[in-house]
Parts: structure tokens; C-alpha cells; sequence
């Protein structure tokens, strides 16, 4: 009976040895902090900006190459969006007649190529046509008596074919930029030799005033200044081993011209009216938006029989702008086929601004079937342009698919707020690694 007793104390004893050990257990638990529990905590994750246009495999790493995140369910949209079109992403600088002392000379032209290749640029626009000259030796302009001398290099050699030979060492394209296009100063030789060839306002003036100065322009309606243009265009087409030509806003016309004898009269003749006064009249901006399309499609087919991948490129305003105030109906350009390559100058320094503009839907169609870049301000002599500014607006471009050229060579180290390496250093974060284009 009292061993009975014992073992009964025994197990109530180990009972209530049980119970504590489950009591001081559990006390442990609730008390260890969240993280020593094999449970992990919320990871917040921040929002990644999306672009809505995806690029293909050419983006830069510094935009997608990031530490794999778990995917979102997906998203069912009720708009279709186009797939993109996977191109070679223009990366391009234009070479004004600021940069002449550097094409002028063979050593610094030679490193300043190997410089650009090395920084993975791969296309260059160097000017060719500025204030009524050209920047070659030209038998044209020669002919036509418009060029009282012949721009050379520091040894007398041809600018442009030194350019040309250097690039393609470098594996960069050359594309001549046609700069002043219809622009020309009212004291040059071609504008006194031509007179006939100037158009002007209602009120009889011939000048504008704007970035260039104090301007004339020749009349892109005159069968003869389309005859200069067209043989100017080909003689460098057929002359340099140049991979295209380029135009950009200066190849239209500003709306308060076309009032000269000449386009009153056949735009009398075509339409049996008279010339509206108001510039802005719809009928008589596209009758002569249509005549500078028609002129391009011409210039265009010209280029193609003499070299038949030339890179027919332009580099105009945004749509509204261009249609409106200069006469280029440029989506219409695209739409029919003419261009091979579309550069939209945007030079603004407000980010919500600029990037307003890549938003538009003509860059988006102009995307699905063309090569598609924005001009990107660098800065002026007078007007520095930060590096924070530059990688901003250009990889706002680069995550919409869009390549980009920057306006201009000097301003991309020269007359900057930062040290010539720390401008360098910020275009190899931009363009890290080589995109060579065919």
C-alpha cells in the first residue's frame, strides 16, 4: 500500500515537472525576438519605374541588369501596346563649326575619334553646310561662284576625308549634317548671286531672327534651289565614303514666308486663288508643307540611286511645332517611307518637360519602324549643361527604347561645371557597353 502511495507521489511529482518545463518553454518562445524565429519578416520593397515602351537586348545594364526580385502576377491591359522593335541604339554627337579646330587637325581629330569609339559612341553628324559654305572642297559650289575659297585642314588636306578615314577606323558611322538647309545670311555670296532664289514675308522682308542670327531664306518652292540642294547632296554622297546625309529644322521653312512673286504665283496657278494673308491659314500651310514633302521624297529617291543604304536622316522639332511654325509635315515623312532615321531635337532643361515629349504618340509610331533618337542639349559656350542633367534626360530616353545624339562636341567636356574627367566618366556610366551600328 505504501509503495503504492509512492509511486502515485512520483508520477505527480513528474507531472507537474512536465507542466513547468511547457510553461518556461513557451515563455521562451513569446519572448525571443521576430528575427532568431525561423519565420522571416516583411521585406518592403520600393516601386520600380517602369518604361513603357521595354528596350530589347541592347538596354544599358545600369537600367535592367538588377538583382532578380520575385515577379508580379501579370497585368491585364485592355489597350494592346505594339512589341517593340529591337535596334541598335543611335548614339550620336553632332560636329558643328565650333568644332572646326579640332577637325582641322589630323592628331586631334585622330584622338578625339579613338576618344568617342573608346566611350562606345557610334554615330557622328558633322556639319557640311553652315552660313551659305561648304565644308569640303566642292566643284558645286565652285561652279555655281558661291564660295570665294575652300576650307582645309592645318595641311592642306580635305577635312571631310580625313573624318571619314578616321571614323571608320573607329568603327563609327558618318552621317553629314546638311545644317543650314534653306537658311542662308542675307550678305553671302549664294543670297547676292541669287537674289531671285530669297522668299520673303507679306510685308516684302527677307530676314528672320533667331539662334543663327539675323537670316534669309532660300525659297524651297524655286525649281533652281532645289537643283543646288539636290547636286550639293549628291556630290557628297558620291564623293565620301559616308554612310548617309542628315537635315533637320532648317529644311523647312518658317510660316511667315512664301510671299515672294515667285510662290504667289503658282500657288495661284494650283489653286485659283490668291496667297492667304494669315500665315497660319490651314490650307496655305499644308499647300506648302506638301511642296517641301514632295521635294524630300525627290531628294530622297536621288540619294538612293546613287548609294542605295544611305541613311536618309532627319532631326526636326516635335510634331506640332514642326508642322505649324516651320512646314514640316515629318510623321508623314516616316509614314511614307522617306527616312531612315528620326532625331528629335529637345532642348530643355525641365525634366516633367522634356519628358512630355518623348511621350508623344508620333515618337511611339515613329518607333516601330525606324531608328528613333532625341537631340540632347550638352550646353553652349554661354550655357553649361550639368552632367546630372545629361545622364537624366538621356537615360529617360534609353528606358523608352529611344537612342540619343547630343548637340555638340566641344559641350561635352569643354566649357562644362564639371573637370573633363568626371564628364567622361559620366558618359561611360551611360553608354557601358559597345553598340556598333551596320
Amino acid at each position: 500500500m505504501r509503495f503504492q502511495k509512492l509511486i502515485k507521489s512520483w508520477r505527480l511529482v513528474w507531472l507537474f515537472s512536465l507542466g513547468c518545463i511547457a510553461v518556461l518553454l513557451w515563455g521562451t518562445i513569446v519572448a525571443t525576438p521576430a528575427l532568431s524565429r525561423d519565420v522571416r519578416p516583411p521585406v518592403s520593397i520600393p516601386p520600380v519605374s517602369i518604361p513603357s515602351t521595354i528596350p530589347g537586348n541592347n538596354a544599358p545594364r545600369s537600367v535592367w541588369d538588377i538583382t532578380p526580385v520575385p515577379s508580379p502576377p501579370p497585368i491585364q491591359l485592355d489597350i494592346p501596346i505594339p512589341a517593340p522593335i529591337p535596334r541598335t541604339e543611335i548614339r550620336g554627337v553632332w560636329l558643328t563649326n565650333n568644332d572646326l579646330p579640332m577637325m582641322e587637325n589630323r592628331t586631334r581629330l585622330r584622338n578625339a575619334m579613338t576618344q568617342l569609339s573608346a566611350l562606345n559612341f557610334n554615330t557622328l553628324y558633322p556639319v557640311i553646310w553652315n552660313s551659305g559654305y561648304v565644308n569640303y572642297p566642292s566643284a558645286v559650289a565652285q561652279r555655281y561662284g558661291i564660295q570665294p575659297f575652300v576650307r582645309k585642314g592645318s595641311d592642306g588636306h580635305d577635312i571631310l576625308a580625313d573624318l571619314v578615314n578616321q571614323a571608320k577606323s573607329n568603327r563609327l558611322l558618318v552621317i553629314p549634317w546638311f545644317e543650314f538647309g534653306y537658311m542662308v545670311p542675307q550678305t553671302s555670296e549664294l543670297a547676292t548671286a541669287h537674289p531671285d532664289w530669297l522668299t520673303e514675308t507679306r510685308d516684302g522682308g527677307q530676314l528672320s531672327n533667331g539662334p543663327a542670327g539675323e537670316v534669309a531664306w532660300l525659297n524651297p518652292f524655286h525649281p533652281e534651289v532645289q537643283q543646288f540642294i539636290t547636286e550639293l547632296i549628291v556630290e557628297v554622297i558620291t564623293k565620301y565614303n559616308v554612310d548617309g546625309i542628315q537635315f533637320d529644322d532648317n529644311m523647312g521653312l518658317p510660316r511667315e514666308f512664301g510671299y515672294d512673286k515667285f510662290t504667289r504665283s503658282l500657288y495661284q496657278k494650283e489653286t485659283k486663288k490668291s496667297v492667304p494673308a494669315n500665315m497660319a491659314d490651314a490650307a496655305w500651310v499644308k499647300w506648302r508643307a506638301d511642296k517641301i514633302t514632295a521635294f524630300m521624297t525627290q531628294l530622297n529617291k536621288t540619294v538612293k540611286s546613287q548609294r542605295s543604304r544611305a541613311i536618309f536622316s532627319i532631326s526636326p522639332n516635335y510634331y506640332d511645332h514642326a508642322y505649324k511654325l516651320t512646314l514640316q509635315d515629318w510623321i508623314n515623312w516616316v509614314r511614307s517611307g522617306i527616312v531612315d532615321e528620326l532625331i528629335m531635337q529637345v532642348y530643355r532643361s525641365d525634366l516633367n518637360s522634356f519628358t512630355a515629349k518623348l511621350n508623344r504618340p508620333e515618337i511611339i509610331e515613329t518607333q516601330q519602324k525606324i531608328p528613333t533618337a532625341i537631340g540632347i542639349l550638352t550646353g553652349l559656350r554661354r550655357r553649361p549643361v550639368s552632367m546630372s542633367q545629361i545622364q537624366s534626360q538621356t537615360r529617360t530616353a534609353q528606358q523608352r527604347g529611344l537612342g540619343v545624339s547630343y548637340f555638340y562636341y566641344e559641350s561635352l567636356w569643354d566649357d562644362a561645371p564639371e573637370g573633363v574627367m568626371e564628364r567622361i566618366a559620366g558618359f561611360q556610366s551611360l553608354f557601358p557597353t559597345p553598340m556598333i551600328r551596320s
